[in-house]
């Protein structure tokens, strides 16, 4: 039972991930200035603006950015791949996440009759980009390879399966464009008209 113990205190000490399974920094994100340091330590880039909330996962931090201005709060789960030249995650600044969000970049292979799925291995992973501006609705799930444009909007519970362009709202599982925002405004600092029949 010792021996038990101390391995998990290693596993909590040397992993690669941020939640509530790892109770050694977990308590750090409950605070301001311990959250700003571990967020440091742990991402491959985490701006000093940027939020991480008790109650959010991230799995393989190494693969992770997160920019400025971003909040992941509670329920949300950030699953990069750990394997050598395993694909990432990248959020851009100022992109809006609601809590509950999944973003997965790789998924289990399942064709093999003959074996059940948990011994068929994994897919090639894909790289997840959510571009500046972004807005993911509560819940919403995002799958391997997909981009979210700049300015975009996918709708809460959505199920995201390919790229979002700029500038548009998707919505749905899985998630289809139904509108292109348009300009509101001339200057340099863009307004875009989101349609009040869209859940978000």
């Amino acid at each position: 039972m010792l021996v038990d113990f101390f391995k998990k205190i290693r596993f909590w000490l040397t992993a690669d991930r941020i939640g509530p399974d790892i109770p050694i920094n977990h308590w750090m994100l409950h605070f301001n200035g311990t959250m700003k340091r571990l967020g440091i330590k742990k991402f491959k880039y985490f701006h000093p603006t940027a939020s991480f909330r008790a109650g959010a996962y991230a799995v393989c931090c190494s693969k992770i950015s997160i920019g400025a201005h971003v909040t992941i709060r509670p329920g949300t789960m950030l699953f990069a791949d750990p394997r050598e030249g395993g694909a990432g995650i990248h959020i851009e600044e100022h992109a809006l996440i609601g809590s509950g969000v999944h973003m997965y970049v790789n998924n289990h292979r399942f064709s093999d009759t003959t074996r059940v799925i948990a011994e068929q291995g994994w897919e090639p992973s894909k790289p997840i980009i959510l571009k500046k501006g972004c807005w993911i609705g509560a819940n919403a799930i995002l799958l391997p390879g997909v981009t979210i444009g700049q300015n975009s909007v996918v709708g809460a519970g959505s199920i995201v399966t390919k790229d979002v362009p700029d500038f548009c709202v998707a919505v749905g599982a899985p998630a289809k464009i139904i509108k292109r925002l348009s300009s509101a405004s001339s200057d340099s600092t863009m307004q875009f008209v989101i349609p009040e029949a869209v859940t978000i």
